[in-house]
């Protein structure tokens, strides 16, 4: 008996009429043999909804603020109640059809995870019980987002928990495959709205869209690509808007030896929620980068490219480094309260900027990527205000104003426009 986890985004689900589509879509994949599990988000903007009811109680009544642990949990079965009203729909929708399917809700599988209410992390997935189900030819409907822990406290994953419980479920019950629906028909070589030649890959490794999904691509989330290279789970990003039997190939997400010819870059991210923090004239001794960025993880501060250089004076350095735009005013006050003791002179926050990122598995075994980079953006009379580079990935900081003539010119640079 083999097995296949569907799921579902919440605008694949977002009305009654997408999610009687995504039954019959459902139908289309049963065959002899072969038993299914559907992980499926709450409708479109019924999180948001839910979040925003949370709101009411977010202060106390006397104007103080909530203390986490007395709110988060109680936060996280409001707002993981979108995704069962889905569950129990769909189970409707293909019952409707003729298919034998039942709800499962995250705590009867279950999903142990820890105690982070609202940024919970999945430590197992409990399947003997729901996959003896689905070989007996049931359709299992989960909901994607929400798991529980060993206390019995239901908790959530965090926005986009959903891809990961996906592929949490396809690990656990040794699935051939995760096939993500979305409202795109798979990934691309980068953003369509940007550039109209850009490319639909019929296949793309797991490094490359680790890299992708975290440098701004949002087909799939970051921690959903973790842990499906982790597991060896494939991945199939395709469009939930196409009807059963018309073409719908999608992009596969697999190893990198299952992929014969390989790009030097294979796409062209981007991010605008960047902010730049320069440290003028910092002390220049041992074990001073440690206390700064000790002290910005202290404070939850995810810093990204980190530059350094000397200074004029003697005995001092100069530092760059970039993180989410949102914590720029904690970064440049963490810095500011610690200012004497670190011995930074100045500190500038810059926020107008963006980072591009060129991304591909076959940079490892190819000269001249750098160049070619480069050369591309100073023809456009783009500045770079810094850079980070991995094995297969280059990363440039620049103005934000020039963030899509970048992605244009990097991608008909090396050669991702379509024909």
């Amino acid at each position: 008996m083999s097995r296949l986890v569907l799921k579902f985004g919440g605008t694949s689900v977002g009305d009654v009429d997408r999610i009687a589509r995504a039954a019959r879509i459902v139908a289309a994949e049963r065959t002899p043999g072969r038993g299914l599990a559907v992980v499926v988000s709450a409708i479109a903007g019924e999180t948001d909804r839910l979040v925003q009811l949370t709101r009411a109680f977010a202060v106390r009544a006397d104007g103080g603020p909530v203390d986490p642990k007395t709110f988060d949990d109680e936060y996280d079965v409001v707002v993981s109640s979108g995704e069962q009203v889905t569950t129990g729909l769909l189970a409707l929708a293909l019952r409707n059809i003729g298919i034998a399917a039942r709800s499962w809700q995250g705590w009867q599988i279950p999903f142990r995870t820890d105690n982070a209410h609202a940024k919970a992390r999945i430590g197992d997935v409990r399947c003997n019980e729901i996959g003896a189900s689905i070989d007996a030819g049931v359709v299992a409907v989960v909901p994607g987002f929400q798991g529980v822990t060993e206390d019995q406290r239901i908790t959530t994953l965090g926005r986009g928990g959903s891809d990961t419980s996906a592929v949490a479920l396809a690990a656990a019950l040794g699935a051939e495959r995760c096939d993500i629906y979305t409202d795109v028909d798979g990934v691309y070589t980068t953003d369509p709205r940007i550039v109209a030649k850009a490319r639909r890959l019929d296949r793309i490794s797991y490094e490359e869209m680790l890299e992708m999904a975290s440098l701004g691509a949002k087909v799939l989330q970051t921690r959903s690509v973790e842990l499906a290279f982790a597991k060896r789970v494939p991945i199939r990003v395709l469009s939930s808007l196409v009807e059963p039997g018309a073409p719908n190939p999608g992009t596969l997400v697999c190893p990198e030896e299952e992929i014969v010819e390989k790009q030097v870059v294979s796409g062209v991210a981007y991010s605008r929620d960047e902010a730049k923090v320069t440290l003028l004239g910092v002390e220049d001794h041992p074990g001073v980068a440690a206390d700064i960025f000790g002290r910005l993880a202290d404070a939850n501060v995810n810093v990204d490219m980190i530059v350094q250089s000397e200074a004029r004076q003697p005995g001092r350095q100069n530092i760059v480094f970039t993180c989410p735009d949102r914590d720029a005013p904690k970064a440049a006050a963490v810095i500011q309260e610690a200012r004497e003791k670190i011995g930074v002179e100045e500190i500038h926050v810059r926020r107008d900027v963006a980072k591009v990122s060129v991304i591909g598995i076959g940079m490892r075994s190819q000269v001249g990527v750098a160049r070619t980079m480069f050369a591309a953006l100073a023809q456009k009379g783009i500045n770079i205000e810094a850079i980070a580079t991995s094995e297969i990935k280059i990363s440039v900081l620049i103005d934000a104003a020039y963030t899509e003539l970048a992605v244009r010119a990097l991608h008909t640079a090396y050669g991702l426009d379509a024909a």
